[in-house]
């Protein structure tokens, strides 16, 4: 019999542990099944008293939807009770938590792995779009990870799916503003084609950390839908945060990891004002990134000075020390070889190489004036090798190639984010 017992719910032939989180009308709850495997389960614990006509009507075609499907990418509806107090839907656990916290707490999410978790929300909501079903609440809270280890999506929290032909249309408004479609913001009339739009701000806010449209008020948010005003990334806010800090070498590389994603859009956006509005911010950013380029490629260069400085008296006192010798020689040839145009990826090798050696040798040098230099020394080439870092990746990217031709910025772009 199920019952209120140290704050936690009861049920039968399961021992409920902590909350894992709560909404308006559910709590869910880590559990271990009593039976002899033990096995962990999610249970969300929907209180009847707080239900009302709509929302035992969602609890009805949620509990429907998940009964009937499997999938990989869907999280799995196990069994399902209810009692005088509550109803109770028995879950897959996923250890991960959900992609919100996930996100957050690692601020930004590498393209490669953006890339992954969207093809695996593809995946599911293809499943679901063949069945003629619509989740109509996607956003990173309602998408769990399977594991922090090799984490998995999980599409989850059915309560405003519905059963949508593709030519359905609907009235009622459901989802989560920040990720609604524009039919929805601002006609209030939509079909299933908005769990698409939902899923392009998903996978912005995995890149940039946040949604495109953050807004305190629905009606600020539908103005920011309907206007012309470009979105400021959050690199572009980090970049100009870093240039005003002094921090050059940081704010040339934000800039340009700004232009990745602005540059493309040239080449794709058909509206003539929005076009000319990225036209004119990919201008400014160009801009700056040619004065950062002086400002570093100066810096790089009393940098590479000290380095030789220091280099010429360690070489003095390891005349004893062959190995040291032979890394320095190293690291002298990887100085030589980042001067050779485009051969840059041979100089990082040869750095990484070299402090191989060097870190190895540093921590079993006797404290001294030589241990001092030598420090130093592993100072200098970690920052060259950064900085040799920052180059290639700044040249793999090929979007200049692709679209900054087309609108007469190639050479400019290419120039400020190829640092020589």
């Amino acid at each position: 019999m199920a019952g209120p017992g140290w704050g936690l719910p009861r049920l039968d032939g399961f021992i409920l542990t902590e909350r894992l989180g709560s909404g308006t009308y559910a709590t869910v709850y880590k559990a271990y099944a009593k039976k002899d495997t033990r096995e962990v389960v999610a249970i969300k614990c929907v209180a009847k008293k707080s239900l009302n006509k709509a929302s035992v009507e969602n609890l009805l075609t949620e509990i429907e939807i998940l009964k009937g499907i499997r999938h990989p990418h869907i999280v799995q509806l196990k069994d399902f009770q209810w009692d005088n107090d509550n109803i109770y839907l028995i879950m897959e656990f996923c250890a991960g938590g959900d992609l919100s916290r996930f996100i957050h707490t690692r601020r930004i999410l590498p393209e490669k792995v953006a890339r992954v978790f969207m093809q695996q929300l593809a995946s599911a909501l293809q499943f679901l779009h063949e069945r003629n079903i619509s989740h109509l609440d996607l956003k990173p809270q309602n998408i769990l990870l399977s594991s922090l280890e090799r984490p998995h999506l999980k599409l989850a929290d059915f309560g405003f799916a519905q059963h949508m032909s593709p030519w359905d249309e609907k009235h009622v408004l459901r989802g989560s503003p920040l990720y609604m479609a524009p039919e929805m913001v601002c006609r209030r009339q939509y079909d299933a084609r908005v769990d698409l739009w939902s899923v392009g701000v998903i996978l912005y806010e995995a890149l940039f950390g946040q949604p495109p449209f953050a807004s305190r008020s629905f009606s600020e948010l539908e103005e920011k839908i309907r206007s012309n005003r470009l979105i400021e990334t959050a690199l572009v806010v980090e970049a100009v945060k870093k240039d005003q800090e002094g921090d050059a070498a940081a704010a040339l590389s934000l800039y340009c990891k700004a232009l990745d994603f602005f540059v493309p859009a040239l080449h794709y956006e058909v509206d003539a004002k929005r076009k000319e509005a990225i036209k004119a911010k990919v201008g400014q950013y160009v801009s700056r990134a040619e004065e950062l380029k002086a400002i570093v490629s100066s810096s790089n260069q009393a940098l590479l000075r000290q380095g030789t400085t220091v280099q010429e008296l360690l070489r003095e006192m390891a005349r004893d020390k062959p190995r040291l010798l032979a890394a320095l020689e190293v690291a002298s040839a990887a100085m030589a070889k980042e001067e050779e145009t485009g051969k840059e990826r041979d100089a990082l090798d040869l750095y990484q190489h070299s402090l191989g050696e060097l870190l190895l040798l540093l921590a079993a040098e006797a404290p001294g004036r030589r241990r001092e230099l030598l420090h130093t020394e592993v100072q200098n080439l970690m920052a060259r090798a950064e900085y040799l870092k920052e180059q290639i990746k700044i040249k793999e990217s090929h979007w200049e190639a692709e679209s900054l031709d087309k609108e007469g910025l190639s050479e400019s772009v290419r120039s400020s984010c190829t640092l020589q």
